[in-house]
């Protein structure tokens, strides 16, 4: 019970970080660069993940399926606020002329898929 309740926290903390919608809406729409089509495709790509995110089961099917379940339901929820960064990050570059905000000033391929080696 006590890593159900854990493992909750985690995922709870895990999925604060903005939505890149909300993020692209503070964006400055007077900089040159937000009239880009590659903007354009970037707050596309944005609202179309923030459709998907709302379109998923959520919270409610990691309860129904039990405790065991609470892990699964932190990885999506971790996997979901990588995302989020990750679009954030690509709306800021196409979308500003500002250098990057601090939180958004990573490495993107830390986020890359792994190459996994089986023996």
């Amino acid at each position: 019970m006590r890593i159900a309740v854990i493992a909750a926290l985690c995922a709870g903390v895990a999925g604060c970080v903005s939505s890149p919608v909300e993020y692209g809406a503070s964006l400055s729409q007077q900089d040159p660069k937000w009239a880009s089509p590659a903007c354009q495709q970037a707050r596309a790509a944005a609202a179309d993940y923030a459709q998907r995110e709302k379109d998923h089961p959520g919270w409610g099917f990691g309860v129904l399926l039990g405790p065991y379940s609470m892990g699964m339901v932190a990885a999506v929820k971790e996997h979901e606020r990588q995302q989020r960064r990750l679009l954030a990050r690509q709306m800021h570059l196409q979308c500003s002329s500002q250098k990057l905000p601090r939180d958004l000033d990573f490495d993107p391929a830390i986020y890359a898929p792994k190459k996994q080696h089986y023996p």
